[in-house]
């Protein structure tokens, strides 16, 4: 019998707004640019909608989500990008964002002074015109061009 690899669990929400725009956000993480929908690593103990509020909370100086509908999961392998030996599983909800926001939300990629890791920055994207070129990682391209055509 040959060992399982490890399973690296993100969750990721999908913020629409009622101009058909999606909220994605850009970091430097890891050394590196990357834009993403909202989101991250599930914890040990989590489910994935205490973790999805955690992220928001975190990430968007404490802004609560509601409304949380399940959107996408993944269904197919996709080897964890930062992981030796690690499948990844994704899962997206659609949630809207409880007023007032807590966050500034930019006009233009990477609004933030140095990249350094940690910086993140937050900003609409139009589903009427938008590319899977714009997302950094690969199952967000899918979910992104599910968004479009829905």
């Amino acid at each position: 019998m040959t060992k399982a690899g490890n399973f690296v669990i993100r969750v990721y929400g999908i913020v629409l707004n009622n101009r058909n725009e999606v909220l994605i956000t850009d970091e430097f993480q890891l050394g590196m640019q990357m834009t993403k929908f909202p989101g991250g690593g599930l914890d040990f103990g989590e489910g994935t909608i205490d973790c999805l509020r955690r992220e928001f909370r975190e990430e968007c100086n404490g802004q609560e989500i509601k409304n949380i509908r399940h959107f996408y999961t993944t269904d197919y392998f996709q080897q964890a990008l930062f992981y030796e030996n690690a499948q990844l599983i994704s899962i997206y909800y659609l949630a809207d964002l409880e007023l007032p926001l807590q966050f500034t939300i930019s006009e233009k990629p990477f609004d933030f002074n140095k990249m350094e890791n940690g910086n993140q920055s937050f900003r609409w994207l139009s589903l009427t015109d938008a590319s899977s070129d714009e997302l950094s990682f690969p199952v967000d391209k899918i979910v992104l061009t599910k968004l479009i055509q829905r």
